[in-house]
């Protein structure tokens, strides 16, 4: 009797720490933006925390934007635990009280012993959101089928280069682009955006292409757009195409000239549910390493200056070095311009009020 009474606790023991493991294991659901990008976060911080924690990361995409995430909000009624967003979005959604805020000092130090604060480049860490990538805006060909284009104002030359373009459907970064191919110098293009002539000079560029324009909204249609013939150049997240040609062996080529970089940054919807499993896998996903890991899926940098060296080769190809696919690699950078978040927080809604009228416009 003492050995069945022994045995039936044992078991029950057992039972109760089983029932009290799935009970303290929890759902996240993490919103990006699908695709090559998505299986990288996938890849490199949803299957590895998952398996070091025992909880679960639901994956959704979005298209951008703000919207979704407000609706949330004011309906009380919070589904999503992180959004992978833009900058500008995590500064104007931080201001407008949509997302929680978020102690930096929860933050891992770097794997080479640099606290947090000195590994996150500048301008990466903000009160509402923890940034994850460095990536830009480029425009890409196939090189099968186009040759010759040099500059960004070969992209809006339609004489020596006939086809269709594709374009991201709004005013961002297209405004920025088309003033540089118009021949502003990177360094003046916000000066020249911050007023009526400059807007109007960047729209005045834009019409020289309008009825040529493919509009896209998603980050994969670039890319297949390309492959089906559909246009001869296109604008594009970097990676996309990188994904394009290491993935799929597409004959297509990143022109860098006039890329627009930015980056992409965690944050917290207010009022999402499961706040320790949604911080503990912010700590996870920007960690040293799982920022590497991440970078070995995609053509997108790293925020962690201790990540970069830990940046290698292509995940399944040992002889793809990553490092000068990177929107930040000094040969790609020549002519490059950041995203100035503080200028399309201030203005997003008017231009993009502006370019809605605009595409309406015969």
């Amino acid at each position: 009797m003492k050995n069945v009474i022994s045995k039936a606790l044992i078991t029950s023991a057992v039972s109760m720490a089983v029932f009290a493991g799935s009970v303290q294991a929890a759902s996240i659901t993490a919103v990006s933006w699908g695709g090559a990008y998505t299986k990288s976060q996938v890849e490199a911080y949803h299957k590895p925390w998952a398996a070091a924690t025992g909880n679960t990361v639901v994956s959704e995409d979005y298209s951008g934007g703000l919207a979704e995430v407000k609706a949330q909000v004011l309906a009380g009624n919070v589904t999503w635990n992180l959004v992978d967003v833009e900058l500008s979005d995590a500064v104007r959604g931080c201001d407008e009280g949509l997302f929680e805020t978020i102690d930096a000092s929860i933050l891992p130090d770097g794997a080479d012993g640099s606290s947090a604060a000195d590994d996150f480049l500048p301008g990466t860490v903000t009160d509402c959101a923890i940034g994850n990538i460095v990536w830009s805006t480029i425009w890409a060909y196939d090189s099968s089928k186009t040759s010759g284009v040099e500059t960004i104002a070969d992209f809006y030359n339609l004489d020596k280069f006939p086809g269709k373009r594709g374009l991201r459907k709004g005013p961002k970064p297209n405004l920025e682009m088309a003033l540089m191919a118009d021949g502003v110098p990177a360094d003046y293009v916000y000066i020249v955006l911050g007023t009526e002539a400059g807007v109007q000079r960047a729209f005045d560029k834009l019409d020289t292409i309008k009825d040529s324009v493919v509009w896209w909204t998603a980050g994969a249609q670039p890319a297949q757009l390309l492959a089906d013939g559909e246009v001869v150049m296109t604008t594009a997240y970097n990676g996309r195409i990188f994904n394009a040609v290491a993935a799929e062996g597409k004959p297509f080529a990143i022109n860098w000239d006039g890329q627009i970089w930015d980056l992409d940054l965690w944050v917290i919807p207010k009022g999402a549910p499961n706040m320790a499993e949604t911080l503990d896998f912010i700590k996870y996903s920007t960690g040293t390493e799982a920022l590497a890991a991440q970078a070995s899926w995609i053509s997108y940098g790293p925020v962690r200056k201790s990540s970069a060296s830990l940046v290698s080769t292509y995940h399944n190809q040992p002889d793809l070095e990553m490092a000068p696919h990177m929107p930040t690699a000094p040969e790609n950078f020549g002519n490059a311009l950041q995203n100035d978040f503080a200028f399309w927080a201030d203005n997003q809604d008017q231009l993009n009020e502006r370019f809605d009228a605009w595409l309406a416009a015969n």
